[in-house]
């Protein structure tokens, strides 16, 4: 059974996402400790709430050095919704800077008529990086649950691993990078489509581990 290290920053859904990984079969440990983060098989980085106070508690709790050696270790690493956009530069929600481990930042929604922000609800996503381990077994176009005003803005697209429309405006829904995995949405309240997505992460954290890997293969 993998190790996860799920990193609690006092910011959201700890235990929803707990839940998930456990029934997708892994053996996940809230923690705020450098050594159990670096001890993981793997790191789930979840986050509801805003940019700023992330950031701040964050490096209060000293976990940015942890979480950003994890990531360079080549270890599988998951960011979900706010746990995704503090991994960027810097958001036009506040005024920290981010952990800036992938360039780009984070932007707000532009109003339009009739448009609803905060996107909440169900919607689809458009995947862009097929291959991808994270979106094995699912439809081409899956249906998943958001709760965001925000959205992340990568200077490289080919870091987008799905799009997702909302109004007019087509935005990032999840990014990959070798090792590093991040999704807007919440696979954790996703039903069937965000389950599969948690336990499509815990077999690419087996297969890592099985072959002594660390940020190689497909993602």
């Amino acid at each position: 059974m993998v190790a996860i290290a799920v990193v609690d920053y006092d910011m959201g859904n700890l235990h929803s996402a707990c839940k998930g990984l456990e029934k997708a079969g892994a053996k996940p440990q809230i923690t705020d400790s450098a050594s159990q983060i670096a001890a993981a098989d793997a790191v789930v980085l979840p986050g509801v709430g805003s940019f700023d106070p992330a950031m701040q508690q964050i490096r209060k709790r000293n976990l940015e050095k942890p979480i950003k050696a994890a990531i360079a270790s080549g270890k599988p690493f998951l960011g979900i919704c706010l746990g995704l956009q503090i991994l960027f530069e810097a958001s036009e929600e506040g005024t920290e800077d981010g952990l800036g481990i992938i360039s780009g930042k984070v932007r707000r929604f532009r109003a339009e008529p009739n448009l609803t922000i905060p996107q909440m609800g169900w919607n689809q996503l458009e995947l862009n990086q097929k291959d991808l381990t994270l979106w094995d077994g699912l439809p081409s176009n899956p249906y998943v649950y958001f709760v965001h005003s925000y959205y992340v803005e990568p200077v490289d697209s080919a870091v987008n691993a799905a799009m997702v429309t909302h109004g007019s405006q087509r935005v990032t829904a999840a990014i990959a990078q070798a090792n590093l995995q991040g999704v807007q949405f919440h696979p954790e309240k996703s039903a069937e489509n965000g389950l599969k997505i948690l336990a499509n992460f815990v077999t690419r954290v087996g297969i890592a581990l099985s072959a002594g890997e660390r940020g190689k293969g497909k993602g």
